[in-house]
């Protein structure tokens, strides 16, 4: 049952959320409610609808489920492998994903096959497959598991250096990390990946918690641990390897997120929690995004989210 304080907080973090979304629409290089943008009478110009419309509310809502996405599977990672440390960042995931989206935009150009051509879908389909691949090996050789990211980087690495100019500046950019370059045929086919990863995520609350106890316990509890552990690969890999399509890598969120909703709600019942660091992470992510469009030239969305999160994986380490 939920703690007495708990709807307060869901409904502190919802208030927050809205009015960081708005604020993320309206901050950039072009403050959206200035005079230019606005004509008497009449709303928003042609210029400033097509600046609201296309970039800022697309990306307003990028940042959402990329924060929320990526918390939720940091705090299933967390639960699978028992380890504070676990994400999907530092496990390799997001290097796997990064690995599939590498062969759609540089190696498909060096082989004639053109996958490019086939549009966001193959670059998404791409990167979750390739995320797949990395967490079936980590969940498979759990001791050598965090190698598997630097051979995935080792081969982008290799993709690269045979890349023609064009497609390596595309992968590039891409590695920065943005929010800005999802448009809204990208964002529907995000939407729809996120909402199967959120459907499976709804169904891997029970589980979730007996593994909190361990495995035997948990089978003890009735829990195939098995399945269990497959559906939480495949949650993840949709999760995690759809928004790293998309949005490029973006580190630390998946780390840092579900401690610091566990340290607010002050519970580990993933029924809780998994609404809590989807409302957490969305938040940061849009507070990242708002301070990454402050500058003159817009900052890498890993940038910020790293400056973030890097000094509360200090914190874990230490205090551990």
């Amino acid at each position: 049952m939920l703690k007495s304080s708990n709807p307060i907080l869901f409904f502190a973090f919802i208030l927050l959320l809205a009015g960081l979304f708005v604020l993320d629409i309206c901050s950039g290089s072009v403050w959206l409610l200035s005079d230019g943008l606005w004509s008497r009478g009449e709303g928003l110009t042609a210029l400033g609808q097509q600046l609201f419309v296309n970039l800022r509310l697309p990306r307003a809502i990028t940042a959402i489920l990329a924060g929320a996405a990526l918390s939720v599977s940091g705090l299933m990672m967390q639960t699978l492998f028992r380890n504070p440390l676990a994400g999907p960042y530092i496990l390799g995931v997001s290097s796997g994903a990064g690995l599939g989206v590498a062969l759609v935009t540089m190696a498909s150009t060096m082989t004639g096959l053109r996958l490019l051509a086939m549009g966001q879908v193959a670059v998404a389909t791409a990167a979750v497959l390739g995320a797949l691949a990395v967490l079936l090996l980590v969940v498979s050789l759990l001791i050598v598991g965090m190698m598997i990211g630097s051979i995935a980087g080792a081969l982008v690495n290799l993709i690269q250096n045979f890349a023609n100019p064009d497609a390596l500046k595309l992968f590039i950019v891409w590695t920065l990390g943005s929010l800005s370059s999802v448009g809204w045929t990208e964002l529907t086919i995000l939407a729809v990946t996120m909402l199967v990863g959120a459907i499976l995520v709804l169904c891997l609350v029970k589980p979730l918690n007996g593994l909190l106890l361990g495995e035997n316990y948990a089978r003890a509890l009735g829990v195939n641990v098995e399945h269990t552990r497959t559906l939480i690969v495949i949650a993840t890999c949709l999760l995690a390897g759809g928004i790293t399509a998309f949005c490029g890598p973006i580190a630390f969120v998946g780390v840092a997120v579900p401690h610091i909703a566990r340290g607010i709600f002050r519970t580990s019942n993933h029924r809780i929690t998994a609404a809590a660091s989807a409302l957490v992470g969305a938040n940061l992510l849009l507070v990242c995004d708002i301070l990454c469009n402050a500058f003159t030239y817009p900052l890498p969305i890993s940038t910020m989210s790293a400056l973030f999160g890097a000094p509360i994986i200090i914190w874990i380490i230490v205090r551990k």
